[in-house]
């Protein structure tokens, strides 16, 4: 079994900018952001070569921008390498799993986009503007994030949840703003390092998210779906993938449910991956390797400096 896992970030990682050198320099890039504009009836790749940021940073836009950029890198690293190693497995964080699916030839491009894009405007519909928030709580073990969670829900008759285990120690909450605030508090009287409110226009993967789980699962439920080539490790479960049945529930629970990212690489460590590849914009997901399994090497590979090295 190959030693390396590909990883593909979720949202947060978009930038102005991103895929243009690709482009420029590639014509495996080119041909995935035409089919992007093709599929989605607009120019996706003018939003993530000039923006405007305000336009870009859109849940709708943003998450078939991540995936149509990682999947850029990913043919793109192909070609450069006719015979790179067949990862052991493939995981993406949150978003990333669509990316890693279409990595693993269970999903068509065209599909995925049409699905995340979706996925992002059903997000955006759940929670008006203002009344929902997320807030990275540094510095505090799980049980005792999930703790002061549960008692800032209670407080305040809010919704407050667990949304991201990112590494030990670096863990995402989401729920009503007021809970969430509330949290923010008692994490700083517990002694956490830092408690930072995120830029986000939506709280994602708590129970909040209920209404856009229910417009997507139809959706999930009816596209054209391959069991993957290569096995998946589904952030929800933190447990490996291998049918696209499995694939399509994971994809459903992962809305409103929590990622388990440090467990999902984890897992990958303890069934013998050495190496993570992070495909995609971004090095959020080699920050975060380092931390969760530190004889784990990382790499980022987003330009086309990076693909020549």
């Amino acid at each position: 079994m190959s030693g390396v896992a590909y990883v593909f970030p979720g949202q947060g990682s978009q930038r102005v900018g991103m895929g243009r050198a690709l482009a420029s320099a590639f014509p495996e890039a080119r041909v995935v952001f035409e089919e992007a504009d093709d599929t989605l009836g607009f120019s996706l790749s003018g939003l993530c070569f000039e923006g405007p940021e305000d336009e870009l940073q859109l849940t709708a836009n943003t998450q078939p921008a991540i995936v149509a950029m990682s999947v850029a890198v990913l043919r793109c690293y192909g070609a450069q390498d006719p015979s790179p190693d067949t990862p052991a497995f493939v995981a993406g964080h949150s978003l990333g799993e669509y990316s890693a699916l279409v990595a693993a030839g269970a999903l068509e491009l065209a599909d995925a986009l049409r699905l995340v894009r979706a996925r992002g405007q059903a997000m955006q519909r759940a929670v008006p503007v203002g009344e929902g928030a997320m807030a990275a709580i540094l510095g505090l073990s799980e049980e005792d994030t999930a703790e002061l969670a549960t008692r800032a829900a209670s407080d305040t008759g809010g919704v407050c949840q667990l949304a991201n285990l990112n590494a030990p120690g670096q863990i995402v909450i989401a729920g009503a703003t007021e809970a969430v605030g509330r949290a923010m508090e008692l994490a700083a009287e517990r002694g956490a390092r830092r408690a930072i409110p995120l830029p986000v226009s939506a709280p994602f993967h708590c129970a909040l998210m209920a209404p856009a789980r229910a417009a997507m699962e139809p959706l999930i439920r009816d596209v054209p779906m391959a069991d993957p080539d290569v096995p998946l490790v589904s952030n929800v479960d933190a447990a490996e993938v291998a049918t696209a049945a499995e694939a399509r529930d994971a994809l459903v629970r992962q809305i409103d449910g929590a990622v388990r990212w440090s467990e999902s690489v984890a897992l990958m460590a303890s069934r013998g991956v050495e190496r993570l590849v992070e495909i995609g914009p971004g090095k959020v997901l080699s920050g975060l390797g380092r931390r969760i399994e530190r004889s784990l090497k990382v790499r980022a590979i987003a330009e086309p400096e990076d693909l020549a090295a």
